[in-house]
């Protein structure tokens, strides 16, 4: 297979083996970079990845630790790290990669203060202008099993969009559709992690079905108003990024729905991308001045500013807020 039909994947974590998975599955070549010797090398002998070891990656997936390698053989990359590793990886990653390279990333949280959105930090460190983001409701354990899942990949450019589409489509297991709007997909997928967190808290709760739908619908009507107020459109928080995400990433297989049950039982449990988007995403709106007083209320109790009892009462009250 020729470079421009393989797909290199920065990062072996559970979402990045499970996308490995699926393309793999389908026939596309992938090439999967991690730093990670002993991960590569279980991948190399087991065809498993330790952070997934659920999800297959038969051949034609090759991983390696070498980057030069990885920007010479995929022209399409997927950047799929932690949101505190991206500013490092897209220096390193911009050693070895040129104008040619087209590079997405799948991380939904933003910067610790809302300054800036992952594809803005991908800008500082990469030499290429084709950049873009894919989201939306595919957890790594489903993807890794075959289930159908879609995802939305957004750029500013034509040539982004279609070749993620082409590249990462793996039906029935994955469909992948297109959308313009960055910032509106940047804001979704990250602000989505952390009112996943609020129904994790509200579950543990043992809150009735009237204040969860309350959340619910408050927390697209928040993400709506920020995704605007920052240069999105409204209607993406309604889409596979928002929405989307907030119908599926209620369940034990979430990280940031399992903090939020922790949270419930009285634990602190381990800080997540939602807990990290809960917190940037309040300063940006804030500077913004746009009033989220669900996200600013999970916000206040990650930081230990407020009570889980406080966060009850406002999701139990923020249905007499008006819009």
């Amino acid at each position: 297979m020729t470079r421009a039909d393989t797909v290199g994947i920065v990062g072996a974590g559970s979402f990045g083996s499970a996308l490995a998975s699926v393309l793999a599955r389908a026939g596309r070549r992938v090439v999967l970079w991690s730093r990670d010797a002993g991960v590569v090398d279980a991948i190399r002998t087991r065809r498993a990845s330790p952070r997934l070891p659920s999800a297959p990656l038969p051949e034609p997936l090759e991983a390696t630790t070498d980057p030069r390698r990885l920007a010479a053989e995929a022209r399409f990359l997927v950047l799929a790290v932690s949101s505190t590793d991206v500013r490092v990886r897209a220096r390193e990653l911009g050693d070895y990669l040129d104008g040619s390279h087209i590079v997405v990333h799948a991380i939904g949280a933003l910067d610790k203060d809302g300054n800036e959105r992952v594809s803005e930090v991908m800008q500082q460190g990469l030499p290429t202008l084709k950049l873009g983001v894919l989201a939306g409701p595919a957890l790594p354990a489903d993807l890794a099993e075959g289930m159908y899942a879609s995802m939305v990949v957004a750029s500013a450019f034509d040539e982004v969009r279609a070749e993620g589409r082409r590249l990462l489509n793996a039906p029935p297991a994955l469909r992948v559709y297109g959308t313009k709007d960055v910032v509106g997909v940047e804001l979704a997928s990250a602000l989505s992690g952390a009112y996943t967190i609020a129904l994790g808290l509200c579950d543990g709760l043992g809150m009735s079905t009237g204040p969860r739908a309350v959340l619910l619908t408050r927390a697209v009507a928040e993400g709506a108003r920020l995704c605007q107020a920052a240069g999105g459109e409204a209607r993406t928080f309604a889409g596979l990024a928002g929405l989307g995400n907030l119908l599926v990433r209620p369940n034990e297989r979430s990280a940031d729905y399992q903090l939020g049950r922790e949270l419930a039982a009285g634990g602190k449990g381990t800080p997540t991308e939602g807990a990290r988007a809960a917190a940037a995403g309040a300063e940006l709106a804030a500077r913004l001045h746009v009033r989220m007083p669900v996200l600013a209320g999970m916000a206040a109790v990650l930081s230990g500013r407020a009570s889980v009892t406080d966060a009850a009462s406002l999701i139990a009250d923020s249905v007499a807020v008006e819009e």
